[in-house]
């Protein structure tokens, strides 16, 4: 995101520590029924929160930057249960 230019765009970051259920990321992921990571809140004045836990539709949807299929692809297959299939 750094290299991309993209953390200019967000406003506050936060960390889930997964031993701590009381730390802010952990809170906001619980308030806001998210149970996966990286996950991103967009907020606009007068609408409800808009929520991706997919990183590619975020920054093609809300930071207008193009993204690679290929990309799209490995953050789907990272998101696979290969012990499922």
């Amino acid at each position: 995101m750094r290299e991309a230019g993209q953390l200019e765009h967000i406003d506050h970051t936060v960390i889930a520590y997964e031993a701590d259920p009381q730390s802010e990321g952990m809170l906001i992921a619980a308030e806001h029924s998210i149970d996966r990571a990286p996950f991103f809140i967009v907020e606009r004045d007068g609408q409800a929160p808009e929520i991706y836990t997919v990183y590619f539709k975020f920054v093609k949807e809300v930071l207008n930057q193009k993204t690679t299929e290929d990309e799209e692809i490995q953050e789907i297959m990272n998101d696979v249960d290969l012990d499922f299939l």
